[in-house]
């Protein structure tokens, strides 16, 4: 296992630095807010190289974006601790549940163009799905009452908003269990042996399941498989061109991708069947590739839009059952709109500001507190340079 000093970390900081500065680059542009300097890049490494010595990180990498265009784009560490392999901005990471915007993106979408609505029913006759992932067998039948009548009851607009009524990310969530099943047989299994614990809309809980199934309906709406239609819909308007779905073992890492460290010795990140995560926590990214996603539905007009205005506000509008979760993204009174990312060895955010700020930042392991601590790290290293009023 290879350890990376904290001078060590910041040298490599300051290389990147260099390069960036002396690459011809559309940072040059005229109409791109303030690039930091030296002393502020110097600054921000040393804020970055802190964080990672306090919490034991082995990589992190960090891309912020100013009015619609990227203003920095720096990774401290290693991408491999067992190696040393050197972090870059390229390599990719599992962004885990900041897939759940991009999922929500191609829901919206499809709702753009007259394909879908928000209350369009997922379950049971005359809905999206029918009965394809009823039980077939006769003697289950008798579970479509009471069970199956409120799970004919959940709407598009209710998986977005996890308030369908269960399935949430507890001890016993679907999407951790039953590891060798495909997404039918996982639905299916579900459906038989998970009961909704109250009717749809009522109640909010967090729901990965939720979010499988709208990756599902994408497919159903459309004919194409879920990575497909995103990478085509979704990232490809965002010039985003090397997204993918993770592996599940360490042998199926892709090209340029980490290798994750889970903190505990049952923190395994290679004990996962994260193909399944596809649409709620499958993707691998860069962080500049997610902080242009953000940028492309912000809302504001830097930058072509990837929906309508109408449809942004109803997708960051929050349910009454969570007044901190919209559709795909966590929203405050402050109008900052984000989503977060854990699993094992990996932690990820996301954010956009009302200040027109927007960032990512991912690591190669993660924390106990849920992004707390990574979210503040990337405020304070924004603050570093006074001109961007973060």
């Amino acid at each position: 296992m290879v350890a990376v000093s904290r001078r060590k970390l910041l040298r490599n900081s300051y290389l990147c630095a260099a390069a960036m500065l002396c690459a011809p680059t559309v940072a040059l542009a005229e109409d791109l807010p303030p690039l930091p300097g030296p002393d502020q890049r110097r600054r921000m490494a040393e804020v970055a190289a802190d964080f990672m010595g306090s919490h034991d990180i082995p990589g992190l990498s960090v891309a912020i974006a100013v009015r619609g265009k990227l203003a920095y784009a720096e990774a401290f560490g290693v991408a491999d601790r067992v190696s040393g392999e050197v972090l870059t901005p390229q390599h990719r990471f599992r962004i885990a549940s900041v897939t759940k915007p991009i999922t929500s993106a191609g829901i919206f979408t499809l709702i753009e163009a007259g394909r879908l609505r928000l209350d369009s029913r997922v379950f049971g006759p005359g809905s999206i799905f029918g009965e394809d992932y009823y039980p077939a067998h006769p003697g289950l039948l008798a579970l479509r009452s009471p069970d199956f009548a409120i799970i004919e009851q959940i709407t598009i607009e209710h998986l977005l908003t996890h308030t369908v009524g269960g399935w949430g990310n507890a001890a016993n969530d679907p999407m951790f269990s039953n590891r060798e099943m495909n997404h039918r047989e996982l639905i299916a299994w579900t459906l038989t042996h998970l009961p909704l614990s109250a009717p749809p809309g009522n109640s909010y809980a967090y729901s990965n399941f939720g979010y499988c199934l709208l990756g599902r309906v994408i497919e159903k709406i459309t004919g194409q498989t879920y990575e497909r239609y995103i990478r085509d819909n979704v990232l490809g308007r965002c010039g985003i061109v090397d997204m993918q779905i993770a592996g599940n073992t360490l042998s199926d890492r892709a090209a340029n991708e980490v290798r994750y460290h889970g903190q505990q010795a049952w923190d395994d990140p290679y004990a996962m069947n994260v193909v399944r995560m596809d649409s709620h926590g499958g993707w691998i990214a860069t962080p500049r590739d997610l902080t242009m996603f953000f940028v492309h539905i912000d809302g504001f007009r830097d930058t072509d839009q990837l929906l309508g205005d109408t449809t942004l506000r109803t997708m960051t509008t929050p349910s009454s059952a969570n007044p901190r979760y919209a559709k795909g993204l966590f929203v405050n009174s402050q109008d900052n709109w984000w989503h977060t990312g854990l699993l094992p060895g990996t932690e990820t955010i996301s954010v956009r500001t009302h200040s027109d700020f927007c960032w990512s930042a991912f690591m190669n392991t993660r924390l106990p507190d849920m992004g707390h601590s990574l979210d503040q790290l990337v405020w304070r290293m924004a603050r570093s340079v006074p001109d961007w009023h973060p």
